[in-house]
């Protein structure tokens, strides 16, 4: 069934109020607050720590089976 242009224009605009009452924040804040997340959890990060076995790493090749 086909919305009229009027339906639309409504949606439209309810999804702008939506999006105009979303909380923001400045970028500087963003920035400061994704740096302090990072310095905060590098520890378990594997990728700067390594993993703690071999077998833990999903990145790992996986052995091959060869045939004789």
């Amino acid at each position: 069934m086909m919305i009229s242009n009027l339906q639309q224009q409504r949606q439209v605009t309810e999804q702008l109020r939506r999006e105009a009452a979303i909380k923001r924040i400045n970028v500087s804040q963003a920035v400061l607050d994704i740096m302090k997340f990072i310095s905060e959890h590098e520890q378990e990060d594997c990728l700067l720590v390594g993993f703690s076995s071999q077998k833990a790493n999903p990145f790992r090749e996986k052995s091959s089976c060869t045939l004789l």
